[in-house]
């Protein structure tokens, strides 16, 4: 027919012919299929949806098998005739049909109404028949418009199930938030998602599994982020606190999902912190703090009243203070976890709890001195019995709170101070400990914030070598002193003690030893001078009382007061302005060592009249009945108070006038090196080389670099703007 010039009549007959067996078909499987009314029973209306969607796809099948067959007959006419005319073959041909009499508009709405029938029915939880939707979702796919590359499934099909999706879970998003705590709320939006991702793959389509998974982001997660963390009774503190590894892990693998979501899992996180960190700085009240210990040991007077209140005061401010610092670590070390276990090391995250650490911390004013604290206790008594690796990741900890302070320059002030005591007092624990803590300061701050601390080392190694050449030169000499003496030469500039010495009249024994060996130093040194500290010394002396002989530790200051009774006689007494007239003491010093000797635990002295305090009015006299079973006492001055709300305006004016020195230095050098540089720009690099110290305002840098134009460092050019280093200043090299 083809050949005889009858293909037109050929083709228009098979498609008459399919189209009439198409009908056929359609009045035997499809219009009977036709989903009937029901009373609302989901299993029911799941089965009439199958069966329709089943009936589609039993007639596609039918359809597709007779129309292949014709293709195979008619291949001299599909490769001839239905290229000249121009028409589609019969495959495709028989598509169209199939589109036009069976799909459109016949069963179109009926189809997708049973697909999302089929849909709502197992989002709400009932079982359905996978594969009749699957068989259907098929058909569309290979369906598509003529002259269209879009399929039906994509054209029709797809963005009603899409629009049916958002709305469904629009209303589950408002009815999880009502309905669920926190925890449940988030397992049933990651199961949505688990679920549609299996319902995309298995009976939808592959590529309606990205679109349907925005859909759920912007229903059941970003409108939403907020109310799930801050959930009252389980949200995010309440899974921090009861250590909800599980429900963490699924709430930071839903939230990355979403473009809001790491930044508000961040802000929560930080949140958080900074809450817990102000409930550490108001359990650590400012007027419970002045009686802070920074070294010495305390020694209560017997009894109740004002000297062991102030004792008492004395060690319950000292454990607020290392209360905070172990409350920060283990804050630092709950969330760690978290971020280890939970947030996949997320250096978002990471960047927001540094952050809050660092904000929390500085709002408390005497974090410097409180870490300082942490660390003297540690390592005069703390590290004792511990391995190795547990001295190092005590200090691991705390340099990790270090870390976060911004006033490093105020630490240091502290450090030194603590430092000093435990090296000529003899408490350090660990010779190594002490070194390892100042190499990883060194490692966090650079060499010259440690430079001071390694000079005291420094100094005790020197003095030590120093001691041991006396003793040798001692053991030469014909006529040595009568008291032994072990002396630390420190240098004033390395150590917070060294700048003034406390007056004292030391005894006539004492005063021919310390010459000795300040003749010895100086025949070996020339150009030096020894200023004597007793303020800092401590003495063993050998005391008789009526029952035994003991052996006492005081301090230097308790020794030259105890000298003072050695010729008086049973029943004499000295007044307390006696005692000062000859010692020369200064009043608080010369207290708190009466109040050790008379008032407290061992009574060396008697004081008149009895009492806890020390007074003006006071007398004292030998307490020759004193018995104890030891042997070896130490009687331990009474601690004065540490970094009082005075004190602490001291040393903040010593930093503050530091600080100044510091920034004009830095302000000089840079100029120095820059030649010509911009007030913005030059604040900013102040800033930064500054920022290892301490954070400077850029108020103070601009007075500074006033000061600096007065004295002729710098100069102002023309436009106001910007500064010349002056060739002339006194830091400029000699020609």
């Amino acid at each position: 027919m083809v050949v005889n010039k009858q293909g037109e009549m050929l083709y228009n007959g098979v498609l008459s012919l399919i189209t009439e067996n198409l009908g056929s078909l359609a009045e035997q499987f499809i219009y009977p299929a036709y989903p009937t009314a029901v009373d609302g029973d989901p299993v029911t209306e799941s089965q009439e949806n199958e069966r329709l969607l089943k009936a589609l796809t039993k007639v596609w099948e039918d359809h597709t098998s007779s129309t292949q067959k014709l293709s195979h007959i008619l291949k001299y006419m599909d490769r001839v005739h239905t290229k000249a005319a121009n028409v589609p073959e019969v495959i495709p041909a028989g598509q169209n049909l199939f589109l036009k009499h069976i799909i459109r508009p016949p069963i179109k709405d009926h189809i997708i109404s049973a697909i999302l029938g089929l849909l709502r029915i197992e989002r709400d939880g009932y079982v359905i028949n996978r594969s009749a939707a699957t068989g259907c979702v098929d058909v569309l796919l290979q369906l598509s418009n003529k002259n269209d590359t879009l399929s039906v499934y994509k054209e029709d099909l797809e963005p009603v199930i899409l629009k049916e999706t958002e709305g469904y879970y629009r209303a589950e998003g408002d009815r999880l938030l009502e309905t669920c705590d926190a925890s449940e709320c988030l397992r049933r939006i990651d199961s949505r998602f688990s679920e549609e991702q299996s319902r995309a793959h298995q009976y939808l389509s592959v590529t309606t599994a990205e679109p349907i998974r925005h859909i759920l982001q912007d229903t059941l997660l970003t409108p939403h982020l907020h109310h799930i963390i801050g959930m009252s009774g389980s949200g995010l503190d309440v899974m921090i606190d009861n250590e909800k590894t599980d429900d963490l892990s699924r709430l930071y693998r839903l939230f990355v999902t979403v473009p809001e979501g790491l930044p508000c899992l961040r802000r929560a996180i930080k949140e958080s912190v900074i809450r817990r960190g102000k409930e550490f700085n108001n359990d650590t009240p400012m007027d419970q703090m002045d009686d802070v210990d920074g070294g010495e040991e305390q020694a209560a007077p017997a009894g109740k009243g004002k000297g062991k209140a102030r004792a008492t005061t004395g060690a319950q401010s000292l454990a607020l203070a290392l209360k905070w610092v172990e409350d920060v670590l283990r804050l630092k070390d709950k969330f760690d976890a978290v971020w280890k276990d939970c947030f996949k090391v997320d250096r978002e995250i990471e960047s927001g709890l540094n952050e809050s650490f660092e904000s929390f911390i500085n709002l408390q004013p005497r974090a410097p001195e409180f870490v300082s604290l942490f660390i003297d206790e540690n390592l005069k008594k703390g590290l004792k019995g511990k391995t190795d690796i547990e001295v190092e990741s005590i200090l691991d900890k705390t340099i990790t709170v270090f870390r976060y302070i911004t006033e490093k320059d105020v630490f240091e002030r502290y450090y030194k101070g603590h430092l000093a005591k435990r090296l000529l007092l003899g408490r350090s624990v660990s010779d190594d400990a002490e070194r390892g803590m100042l190499a990883k300061l060194k490692v966090e701050c650079g060499f010259q914030f440690t430079q001071k601390l390694e000079g005291m080392f420094h100094d005790m190694k020197i003095s030590a070598d120093t001691m041991q050449a006396y003793r040798n030169h001692l053991a030469k000499s014909a006529s040595p002193p009568d008291v032994d003496i072990s002396v630390t030469v420190m240098t004033s500039t390395f150590w917070p003690m060294a700048y003034a010495s406390v007056p004292c009249v030391l005894p006539s024994e004492l005063v021919s030893t310390s010459r000795a060996f300040e003749q010895y130093y100086l025949s070996r040194h020339s150009g030096r001078r020894l200023t004597w500290q007793p303020s800092m010394g401590n003495a063993d002396v050998k005391v008789t009382f009526k029952s035994k002989r003991h052996d006492l530790n005081v301090s230097t200051f308790a020794l030259v007061i105890l000298l003072l009774f050695q010729n008086l006689g049973e029943g004499e007494f000295l007044t307390y302005q006696e005692i000062k007239d000859s010692t020369l003491i200064p009043d608080t010093e010369l207290q708190r060592n009466l109040q050790s000797l008379a008032c407290a635990k061992f009574k060396i002295l008697k004081k008149h009249p009895p009492g806890r305090d020390v007074n003006p009015e006071d007398s004292f006299s030998f307490n020759n009945d004193f018995t104890s079973p030891l042997q070896k006492i130490k009687i331990s001055t009474v601690a004065s108070k540490v970094e009082s709300g005075e004190e602490r305006k001291e040393t903040q004016d010593r930093v503050e006038e530091e600080r100044r020195h510091q920034t004009e230095a830095c302000i000089v050098r840079i100029m120095k090196d820059r030649k010509h540089m911009t007030h913005n720009d030059l604040v900013n690099e102040v800033t930064r080389q500054l920022a290892m110290r301490f954070q400077p305002n850029p108020l103070n840098i601009k007075k500074r670099i006033e000061g600096l134009i007065e004295r002729e460092y710098l100069e102002r050019c023309a436009d106001r703007k910007s500064y010349n280093y002056m060739v002339g200043s006194p830091f400029s090299p000699p020609p």
